[in-house]
């Protein structure tokens, strides 16, 4: 056996094991000795693709779908153009991932039915799905399962469950949905679908548990992701989807710190590869930023979010809410809902009640209130229970009914608490005082506030815990300008400074600006003399 083909033996078995980095690493150098067989091709392709190196993979799988039509192979041409119209779906290209599913569709008007009509079927629904077009679901998911029944298809039976899961939870019957989700994904951790589409499979399934705040499946489905990729050889791309689910979670159980860090570098790495997590990833980021301070950095990373086709909300509207500019940010809460259909809308809900009472919006409030209940109501989830009961506290306290307020905190205090969610939990405790007070109990409100500053105190949120009990930071310098200063008087660089915490060079400047006018001093060195005279630490 020459080297040419001891390359293709060693890379076709790291190939069917898992190991992509063998695979791709032997074929890449069988290439450079002869042209590989279209076969091979296509290893290489999808190798690439689980690398993370989704320019190369496309060009490949590009070039295996013109050699597949030149030789006559149809339903190899189709099933690859469905493959590449999927790769560009969760890149969130959906004017390039429907010319190829298109294409797929024209050469497969003209062959007998087969698996691939099936996966055109699904990719058909998750276009309509994506766009609100419910009417099709249901038709095509019987049409799927009776597909994959008919032609011993798991995947085709798998994706029918999967759309009537969708339709079902968007229509409000959550309970049926999830039920038809989770059993979706049996044959997905069995390894009985092609990778990519398990992987495509897992990623809706995740994001319906996020869109319905259903975190405790969120988190089984998660754990069992990450055992499945747990099969594959080294770092692989849907390694770097659970992982930010996986940081999305520990944000809300209050590992900030441990989470920022990661989930930038983690969003960083899926652009590209799956913009639609990465859109997540980098909202995730801006949160975690507004709620410890970080205002600068939290415009940017919902800057990316935007850029990625995520809408940062509601997060960049309590941003400009923190900064003054309520009506800014009613209006772009106002802007957001009107877009949206009432599951998608329904996180925006509690923060729009909070700003329209902040604004003195009292009818405005008792409505979006009502709305957010009677979502709550029909779709029955703990997450969307606990905002409407925060949202319906909030509403009560402006009216000076404390003593109804009270019950309802005490309810949405037990789930978010179920739910694992600290800071929403300290946010609770706050009006639970604000209530306490109000029925003249000034120690039990006391023991509230005390518990929701220790709480802020323990996440790392600090706006929060300067409105509390009003403590500062040395010189009136805010979480982030303390990180700044602490890098560089470490002696780290504006570059070095910016990668250790995940911000631009030039957002660095802007915070070193604000520093040196805030502590009166012109120079670096001066500023780093200040922080080691005060102690001053990186809140990282």
């Amino acid at each position: 056996m020459d080297e040419f083909d001891e390359l293709l033996a060693t890379a076709r078995t790291a190939y069917a094991r898992g190991d992509w980095h063998a695979a791709h690493r032997q074929l890449t150098r069988a290439q450079t000795l002869s042209e590989l067989a279209t076969g091979d091709l296509n290893i290489l392709g999808s190798a690439a693709w689980w690398l993370g190196q989704a320019k190369e993979s496309l060009e490949i799988s590009e070039q295996v779908y013109h050699r597949l039509e030149d030789d006559g192979d149809a339903s190899g041409a189709a099933m690859t153009a469905l493959n590449l119209g999927l790769l560009w779906l969760i890149r969130r290209d959906q004017v390039i991932a429907s010319g190829w599913i298109n294409r797929a569709r024209r050469i497969l008007h003209d062959l007998p039915e087969g698996p691939e009509h099936g996966y055109l079927i699904f990719l058909d629904a998750v276009l309509e799905l994506d766009y609100l077009d419910l009417a099709p679901a249901p038709e095509d998911a019987d049409r799927l399962q009776e597909l994959g029944r008919r032609l011993r298809a798991p995947a085709l039976t798998s994706f029918g469950l999967v759309l009537a899961g969708m339709a079902d939870i968007r229509s409000g019957s959550t309970a049926s949905g999830f039920a038809q989700l989770d059993e979706a994904m049996l044959p997905v951790l069995a390894g009985q679908l092609p990778a990519e589409w398990a992987g495509g499979i897992y990623c809706m399934v995740i994001h319906a548990c996020h869109e319905l705040a259903d975190l405790p499946r969120m988190r089984a489905w998660t754990q069992a992701t990450e055992q499945w990729c747990g099969q594959f050889t080294g770092e692989v791309v849907y390694s770097g989807i659970c992982r930010v689910h996986r940081l999305q979670l520990l944000s809300i159980e209050g590992g900030w710190a441990a989470a920022e860090q990661a989930i930038a570098q983690s969003g960083a790495e899926l652009v590209g590869l799956n913009n639609w997590v990465a859109g997540e990833a980098f909202y995730q980021l801006g949160e975690l930023r507004r709620l410890r301070g970080d205002y600068d950095g939290a415009r940017e990373a919902y800057a990316r979010a935007r850029g990625l086709g995520t809408e940062p909300q509601p997060g960049e509207s309590l941003l400009q809410q923190a900064g003054g500019k309520q009506e800014a940010a009613w209006a772009g809460l106002c802007a957001a809902l009107a877009g949206r259909d009432r599951l998608s809308g329904a996180r925006l809900l509690e923060s729009a009640v909070e700003i329209a009472l902040a604004l003195g919006l009292a009818d405005e409030a008792q409505r979006l209130c009502g709305q957010l209940e009677d979502t709550a109501a029909e779709f029955g989830t703990s997450g969307f229970r606990a905002w409407a009961g925060q949202a319906r506290a909030a509403v009560l306290l402006a009216q000076s009914r404390h003593a109804e307020a009270l019950s309802v905190l005490q309810a949405a205090a037990r789930e978010y608490r179920n739910l694992h969610a600290r800071y929403e939990t300290a946010k609770v405790y706050e009006l639970l005082a604000q209530a306490h007070r109000g029925l003249g109990q000034p120690d039990a409100a006391a023991a509230d506030s005390a518990t929701a500053l220790a709480i802020y105190r323990e996440l790392g949120a600090v706006p929060d815990v300067q409105r509390l009990d009003g403590a500062r930071l040395p010189g009136g310098l805010t979480e982030r300008e303390a990180d700044v200063l602490a890098c560089i008087a470490s002696g780290a660089s504006n570059k070095e400074t910016a990668e250790a915490l995940f911000i631009s060079q030039k957002t660095v400047g802007r915070h070193l600006a604000n520093i040196f006018a805030k502590l009166g001093v012109s120079s670096r060195t001066a500023a780093a003399a200040w922080a080691h005279e005060h102690g001053l630490r990186a809140h990282l």
